[in-house]
């Protein structure tokens, strides 16, 4: 199973991910560290990326998801900020891939943004992440106004109901 936290930049998708990997015994990976050298400088630059700046990364990720599902299964942290985009990466596996959405207020993502420091996005590009935004129906959904563990210990509750994980994880065993 792949596991994709979701949403726009600065919602926390790299720290709950990599809590989460670490309370399903599987491993992390961050979809930013697959992004071309040309996409991190357009950011860099505050220009937004286009459809077509996307696309060929998520590509590329998919054929990592579709590894991933045959391996031991993975958190990912992906934006994933549109339906197509999500289709794209799901196209080998549908039943094998769970999206978790890590939905919040703007103000709140906005200044975690200015906050974080050594990351290529600025804030001043957050606005094109919610216009381009796609609010999933089918995801697990949590608010971020909380901390890492407890967005995580959240998403591992809905997981568990579910069925998508194993109850033993539930409890952080």
């Amino acid at each position: 199973m792949v596991y994709v936290v979701m949403g726009v930049s600065g919602c926390g998708k790299t720290s709950v991910g990599r809590i989460l990997a670490k309370r399903l015994a599987i491993e992390f990976y961050d979809a930013d560290d697959y992004h071309s050298q040309e996409n991190i400088n357009k950011m860099k630059n505050f220009i937004p990326l286009s459809d077509e700046d996307r696309i060929p990364w998520l590509v590329g990720l998919a054929a990592h998801v579709a590894q991933w599902n045959m391996d031991e299964g993975v958190v990912l942290a992906c934006s994933a900020l549109k339906g197509k985009y999500r289709e794209i990466l799901s196209r080998d596996g549908h039943e094998k891939i769970v999206f978790i959405y890590l939905e919040g207020d703007e103000k709140l993502i906005r200044d975690r943004i200015e906050r974080r420091k050594h990351h290529f996005f600025p804030s001043r590009l957050l606005a094109s992440q919610l216009n381009q935004l796609e609010i999933p129906s089918n995801a697990i959904t949590v608010n971020i106004n909380q901390t890492p563990e407890e967005i995580c210990g959240e998403v591992v509750e809905k997981l568990a109901s579910k069925g998508l994980i194993s109850p033993m994880c539930k409890s952080g065993q």
